[in-house]
């Protein structure tokens, strides 16, 4: 693994720490913020934020080859974005081969690998499909081998047949676009169907065994409130993507955290099912936004959060940082105080553009006049290979 950026600080810009932007300096040594006269990095023009933690990415699979390798190039996709940990969303699924339960448990090997040299503070999410109750062995092994952190269920298969049944065109296409054919999905959907009676017992056995072991789970796309309380009862706490604004203000009143994806922020598509995000955020009904398929929308949703006058950018950039550390457990991060783990997310001010990212003192990306700034220092002259 690189190592650590020699001890320094972050001096001229505005700072988010104590929940306000403040022009202080930051140190960090050793992958901890610290205090110290250590050298200075001035950065007039550059916002020093919290490392951006990211609770559910789907977007990194577009980077694995046929292989399934691609791990370096998710690493270093998400440091560019500014994010220093990230949760990748594998599929667990019936749809086909590169989706299978074969395909995530090679991805989670090649994961447990790769930690020894990464950067970003990759994490292995399930997607789990509900009706894989078949696989339930399986699951449990994968995480007996404490590589899961978190696991999500959703439904698809119900929501596929009824497709099936009422819109043929519309089912070859969600066929083509999960790179399969009409025919392939539809027997992959009969031979799953007949697991339904077996889902509310399965799903209680994983929750059993999630609980023990201390793995975070929720549900993907609840449609009702009904659905989502159901879920809640058996400890799925996390709701991701919310079918409706009822259905966020359900996980709320029982104080289950509510996670929306990014990208609906910026293109909010009036034909896309659920409710807005930005809508979400203003009523207080949304506590982390998440990339989801689109790896790079974490920070520029937030400064359009704020050019939209929902939130200040002090509390818009919470939802990235520390409230998504808060819900995955992860103390040590997602503000900037001593003794905390040194990610930071540098931007420029002016462009609103990820220039430098910090995860746990080491430097996992550096552009732009933030590079220049960085190399002004004599004692990081070291860093131009990086």
């Amino acid at each position: 693994m690189p190592a650590y950026l020699p001890p320094l600080r972050l001096t001229g810009a505005l700072c988010l720490r104590d929940g306000q932007l403040q022009q202080r300096s930051i140190a960090l040594a050793q992958g901890r913020f610290t205090t110290g006269p250590y050298p200075a990095i001035d950065l007039p023009g550059y916002y020093v934020l919290p490392g951006m933690v990211d609770l559910h990415s789907a977007g990194f699979r577009q980077n694995l080859d046929s292989t399934g390798n691609g791990l370096p190039r998710i690493d270093r996709e998400a440091a560019a974005h500014g994010v220093t940990t990230r949760s990748l969303a594998v599929p667990w699924s019936w749809e086909r081969e590169g989706v299978a339960p074969e395909a995530a448990i090679d991805f989670a090997r090649r994961l447990s690998a790769h930690r020894t040299e990464a950067l970003t503070d990759l994490h292995l999410q399930i997607a789990c499909e509900a009706l894989m109750t078949d696989t339930q062995d399986a699951l449990l092994d994968l995480v007996k081998g404490n590589c899961v952190r978190q696991v999500i269920f959703s439904n698809r298969a119900l929501q596929i047949r009824d497709l099936r049944a009422s819109d043929p065109e519309a089912f070859q296409r969600w066929a083509w676009a999960n790179g399969g054919t009409a025919d392939s999905l539809s027997a992959a959907l009969d031979a799953v169907l007949p697991n339904a009676p077996s889902v509310p017992r399965g799903l209680c056995r994983l929750a059993e065994v999630f609980d023990a072991a201390g793995i975070l789970y929720g549900s993907d796309g609840d449609a009702t409130a009904e659905v989502r309380e159901h879920h809640s009862m058996i400890g799925a706490r996390l709701c991701l993507n919310p079918g409706t604004a009822r259905v966020a203000a359900a996980a709320r009143a029982v104080g289950d955290p509510v996670l929306a994806c990014a990208d609906d922020v910026l293109h909010p598509a009036a034909g896309r099912p659920g409710p807005r995000v930005a809508a979400l955020v203003q009523a207080g009904l949304c506590d982390a936004l998440v990339s989801g398929h689109h790896g790079a929308s974490l920070v520029p949703a937030v400064f359009r959060l704020v050019e939209q006058g929902v939130l200040p950018l002090e509390r818009a950039w919470r939802l990235v940082s520390e409230l998504p550390a808060r819900i995955a457990r992860l103390p040590d991060r997602g503000v900037i105080a001593p003794g905390k783990r040194a990610d930071v997310t540098i931007v420029n001010a002016k462009s609103r553009l990820v220039e430098a990212t910090i995860a746990g003192g080491r430097l996992s990306y550096l552009a732009g006049e933030a590079a220049q700034r960085f190399l002004r220092l004599d004692t990081l002259h070291g860093l131009a290979a990086e």
